[in-house]
């Protein structure tokens, strides 16, 4: 019985995949920073719904409840799909502080105006990002991957727009 746990732990989690060991480290290791990214986006994207305040205060709470919702919901397919390949993912909290590109945000006050433009800064590196992961997508012919990037391009422009829209015209 032992033995048999040890095996366990020790047995690797590479999957078999006809892409080749190049195409698997590639991609895992893009996708893999683009999810730690995510997670800081949807953890900064909370943060800022949770101290939302002033005269537009529904409407922003509402809009930030949104987009986390939306951020969130990239994060099991992306890991998976890292699994899928053959490549390990995110396995902690500080596995996603060490990869993330995308900055914390700890102030204690921050204006709502300037909370959406970083948000929208934010966002808008998040698509850079996955348009890069295309890119090694197409290099390696992946078009699993690829195609699951090409849609959270969209909902990333799709964030990007509501909250250059949003701020529009403000000073």
């Amino acid at each position: 019985m032992e033995q048999l746990a040890k095996v366990r732990r020790t047995a690797s989690l590479k999957t078999p995949s006809d892409l080749s060991e190049e195409a698997v480290k590639d991609i895992s290791a893009a996708a893999t920073t683009l999810l730690a990214d995510v997670f800081a986006l949807y953890l900064k994207t909370k943060n800022f719904h949770w101290h939302m305040s002033g005269a537009h205060f529904r409407d922003y709470h509402r809009l930030l409840d949104d987009l986390g919702t939306e951020l969130f919901a990239m994060t099991d397919p992306l890991a998976e799909r890292v699994r899928k390949l053959g490549g390990p993912t995110l396995k902690s909290i500080g596995d996603i502080a060490r990869r993330q590109r995308i900055a914390d945000n700890e102030a204690d006050f921050v204006h709502p105006h300037e909370m959406l433009a970083e948000l929208r800064q934010d966002n808008a590196a998040l698509v850079a990002s996955l348009r890069s992961l295309h890119a090694a997508c197409d290099e390696h012919g992946d078009v699993a991957t690829a195609s699951l990037v090409e849609n959270w391009i969209d909902e990333g422009e799709g964030r990007v727009w509501f909250l250059f829209e949003v701020l529009r015209g403000i000073g």
